[in-house]
């Protein structure tokens, strides 16, 4: 290696460039032997660059979305909830939805899935570098309400309407009062047919009224999540009773 060598891995290192670094011995080790010319060489190291700040941005994407666990449509078990429809699901992937400002409904009672399919798609969307956020909604309506009563309620909302894709999960797991109610319809409005929303709810929709806490209310969010949106109605078994009812089998 001459000096020039050195010197170059010296400004590799200064521009931050580290996988053209680490991959310069051996693409001119190929070069030298004739393996491959000084164009290729160039394509070769540069493209390895740019794959590994692909990867970072998703990394950076995946992390900042605040997901409550890392789980694909891999790690689902769709054998499990035979009524859910896996190719529907599956289609999901290709984040058409999200160029349509579509809505995504997982309905069912606990431990069906609800979370890990609303999860596994929020992660398709952020390795794509879709701007996605998880929160549930106890979690958001706390922190609207606590921007209200700090005068800052605008700022807070144009946080949450910044994401293309906002999760929003547990709905109706806890009763909300009307100034919750209030400030999530005024999201749900702004965020209609402009950003796309994915809500878990163990609830069925004739149940909202009592969630919401008004009836009038409740009817005005339902008619803009469920104008342009796929619902997925998942009536099977819960996966956290799954090894118990193993168990209990082999014990009969």
């Amino acid at each position: 290696m001459n000096n020039y060598y050195y010197k170059l891995v010296n400004n590799l290192d200064n521009l931050g460039l580290n996988e053209i670094k680490n991959s310069l011995e051996s693409i001119t080790n190929q070069v030298n032997s004739g393996e491959i010319d000084f164009t290729k060489a160039l394509y070769e190291l540069t493209e390895r660059e740019i794959i590994l700040k692909q990867k970072r941005a998703e990394t950076a994407m995946v992390k900042v979305a605040n997901f409550p666990f890392i789980k694909t449509f891999n790690d689902y078990d769709f054998s499990f909830q035979p009524l859910l429809n896996k190719n529907e699901v599956l289609d999901l992937k290709y984040l058409k939805f999200i160029e349509n400002h579509e809505n995504i409904i997982f309905m069912g009672p606990p431990g069906v899935g609800k979370t890990h399919l609303a999860t596994s798609l929020g992660i398709e969307a952020a390795i794509n570098r879709i701007s996605t956020y998880f929160i549930s909604c106890h979690d958001l309506v706390s922190q609207l309400k606590k921007a209200h009563l700090e005068n800052r309620f605008e700022q807070r909302l144009k946080h949450f309407l910044s994401y293309s894709l906002l999760i929003i999960d547990e709905v109706g797991y806890l009763p909300l009062d009307i100034e919750a109610s209030n400030l999530l319809f005024q999201l749900i409005a702004k965020r209609y047919e402009k950003k796309s929303t994915i809500i878990t709810t163990n609830k069925n929709f004739s149940e909202w009224g009592e969630v919401f806490g008004d009836s009038v209310l409740a009817n005005a969010i339902l008619d803009r999540l469920l104008h342009h949106s796929k619902i997925f109605s998942i009536k099977g078994r819960s996966y956290r009773t799954k090894d118990i009812i193993i168990k209990e089998s082999k014990i009969e």
